[in-house]
């Protein structure tokens, strides 16, 4: 009971913490994206964008984190208050285990971040949800490139920009946001260059 309270009281508590009480009141055996929502209330656009982040850049399952990035980032784009998800996401079952060894390995520097990140250059709280959608939505469409590991850095930009958005650090926020355009850039001119190396072998 009293790690379920800690989630329904999200916004007055760490996400460190908030990632040990999903941890403790998690079904034995299977979650669901919906589940998660339920219980983290105000909070669950930031959380559920910081872990489908991390699940971005895993094998395997990672398409789904990157499923949900997208959604995440159109919902938040449109100033919504709780996500919406379609069926095949918000039902799809995850195992419990493998969320469990997720969160465990991410609370570690979630704690020391949380020493250092901390509310700062506070932007209008709507403002900065659309804008964050805008360059996650971005973000997200880059996971899906189909070269290996081209997961990784943008999983991780979302991951990052998703916790600066949670603990409201504009610093930390600034960051993440420069780090998203240059991938986003670097992204863009492989595309160009994809486009011209076609382009001249159709030339041949």
């Amino acid at each position: 009971m009293f790690g379920r309270q800690m989630i329904l009281d999200a916004d007055r508590i760490p996400t460190s913490e908030i990632f040990r009480a999903i941890l403790l009141n998690a079904p034995a055996t299977q979650v669901t994206v919906s589940w998660l929502v339920a219980i983290l209330g105000p909070r669950s656009f930031g959380i559920i964008l910081l872990m489908a982040g991390m699940i971005a850049m895993l094998p395997a399952i990672g398409i789904v984190g990157g499923l949900i990035v997208l959604g995440q980032g159109f919902q938040m784009m449109q100033g919504r208050d709780l996500p919406v998800l379609p069926p095949f996401i918000a039902f799809r079952k995850v195992h419990t285990a493998r969320i469990s060894i997720l969160l465990a390995r991410a609370i570690p520097p979630m704690v020391f971040l949380e020493k250092i990140v901390r509310p700062r250059w506070r932007t209008p709280f709507l403002a900065t949800k659309r804008f964050v959608g805008l360059v996650v939505l971005m973000l997200g469409g880059t996971l899906f490139i189909p070269i290996p590991l081209s997961n990784i850095i943008p999983g991780a930009l979302i991951t990052l920009l998703a916790f600066a958005y949670l603990e409201e650090d504009g610093i930390l926020l600034s960051i993440a946001l420069g780090g998203a355009t240059l991938s986003l850039m670097v992204t863009a001119l492989e595309a160009w260059a994809a486009l011209r190396g076609v382009n001249f072998l159709l030339r041949l």
